[in-house]
């Protein structure tokens, strides 16, 4: 079973569109041939942005990922938000041209499938068809741990910075769905953008707890709950 691209073609509304092309622009003036490609997930470019309420969430591919400046790439990341503060949030993620096409089952599938190329070299079109089976999906999880550590690190460390915890919460809660959202991908066969229906997914085929999933879908919504009762509920 292949996988289709989530964003098969660019769909960015008018309202967005002028915050896009002043990210990537900012981007490449900082950073100019460092940056092979840039790419989209999300909302922005499927067309489905909502102001004050929809993130924007940015792929940078390089030769080498040690020459960005990762502390000026936040610092773009803010001035930008300060100008469009209908988007709530600009995550940005670094990787190389060699993951991209020798990790297939993982950068590669980021980039062919829930990607879509935004500037320059398309790296997805060199990348093979992603062949759903029991292997891609373990080598898709392969830094899921990983990923879990640091969200939680940051949730431990949000203390009572409100906004913060929120943040970390549903950063924490929406890796853990797609993880498992990933072990019921032989039976859907497409990778679901919708939490909601990546939830309802979980619910059908995967055998766990489906109270423990309603609370994860519930604190990627909103959580209320303290930090450590969702800390070992998490874990």
């Amino acid at each position: 079973m292949i996988l289709q691209k989530v964003i098969p073609k660019i769909n960015i509304q008018k309202e967005y569109q002028d915050f896009v092309d002043t990210f990537i622009d900012r981007t490449l003036s900082e950073f100019g041939d460092k940056v092979h490609s840039l790419y989209m997930c999300g909302s922005i470019p499927l067309g489905t942005a909502r102001p004050f309420s929809s993130d924007a969430d940015f792929t940078l591919v390089c030769a080498n990922p040690a020459n960005i400046d990762y502390d000026r790439l936040s610092t773009i990341r803010q001035e930008v938000l300060n100008e469009y503060p209908f988007v709530t949030k600009i995550d940005t993620t670094v990787s190389s041209i060699e993951n991209v096409l020798n990790r297939p089952n993982d950068w590669g599938f980021w980039v062919k499938v829930i990607c879509i190329c935004v500037h320059g070299e398309d790296l997805g079109e060199r990348v093979p068809p992603i062949v759903v089976s029991p292997k891609f999906i373990v080598e898709l999880n392969a830094d899921t741990p990983m990923e879990f550590d640091r969200a939680r690190r940051s949730l431990a460390e949000s203390g009572d910075n409100e906004e913060a915890r929120h943040r970390s919460t549903k950063g924490c809660s929406k890796r853990l769905m797609r993880a498992l959202y990933s072990l019921t991908m032989e039976d859907t066969g497409v990778w679901e953008n919708d939490m909601l229906k990546m939830k309802e997914a979980i619910l059908t085929y995967c055998a766990i707890d489906p109270a423990l999933v309603e609370y994860l879908y519930a604190s990627y919504l909103h959580s209320d709950a303290p930090t450590e009762e969702f800390l070992i509920r998490a874990d």
